[in-house]
């Protein structure tokens, strides 16, 4: 078994989730009362957990995920940023932690899309729990956010190797038909099919070594190319 502090996503929900038909979310209709441990919710000290809890018969109707005290499994504060507003599933399994091995940062994954992964992180003070802006690899590449491209994937991975350091990869599959944004990529892009009417798939792969900053985000210390395999394997 993998150690709490590392996390690929738990990639096999996700991209089963990702080929199921229908709606392909992971629904739970909460009781009252009712707060479920997500995927590795509970911290390495024991003393604190993530909990999901929605009301409606999908559960989201004022869904969250909470800051639980542990044992007694009561509610602290629920987190920024996940919400009913921005989630795709309510299921618990469908959200995926990973504590930091002193139990004071965690990141949380979850779906807003069919196959778009969302990667929040957290420091915890006590009750309260802080909302660090993190890295985007792609903006360190390109100097930009990802805004009017056309994504068709998009998944990172997180691994803790030390109090507020941390490993990020970054996968992306783009559809584009400018050869400016391949080049804009450089060797962080490959066109992995080229389409009849000009259109081509784009893979972005990268990762970097970062640094948590306390109430200032995160930092990049490292930027190099992805050399992992595509996340179906993760």
């Amino acid at each position: 078994m993998k150690p709490r502090h590392v996390i690929l996503l738990a990639l096999a929900t996700l991209l089963a989730l990702a080929g199921a038909p229908a709606r392909a979310t992971l629904e739970h209709k909460y009781a009252r009362g009712e707060y479920a441990i997500i995927r590795d919710g509970l911290s390495p000290d024991g003393k604190k957990s993530l909990a999901a809890h929605g009301e409606g018969a999908s559960g989201d109707d004022n869904f969250h995920v909470w800051l639980m005290a542990e044992p007694a499994h009561r509610r602290i504060a629920a987190l920024d940023d996940i919400g009913s507003d921005n989630n795709l599933d309510t299921g618990a399994d469908a959200y995926h932690a990973s504590w930091s091995k002193d139990s004071r940062e965690v990141a949380v994954a979850f779906r807003t899309s069919r196959h778009e992964v969302q990667l929040n992180l957290y420091s915890i003070e006590g009750r309260r729990t802080h909302l660090a802006a993190g890295p985007s690899l792609f903006k360190e590449v390109t100097g930009r956010d990802v805004g009017h491209d056309d994504v068709r994937q998009s998944i990172p991975a997180i691994r803790w190797s030390g109090p507020r350091r941390f490993a990020l990869r970054e996968y992306r599959v783009f559809m584009t038909t400018d050869p400016g944004f391949v080049r804009s990529l450089g060797a962080y892009g490959e066109v992995t099919d080229k389409l009849g009417d000009g259109r081509m798939l784009v893979k972005f792969k990268a990762e970097a070594d970062c640094v948590l900053m306390l109430h200032h985000g995160a930092r990049v210390v490292d930027l190099r190319v992805g050399k992992f395999a595509d996340p179906e394997s993760w």
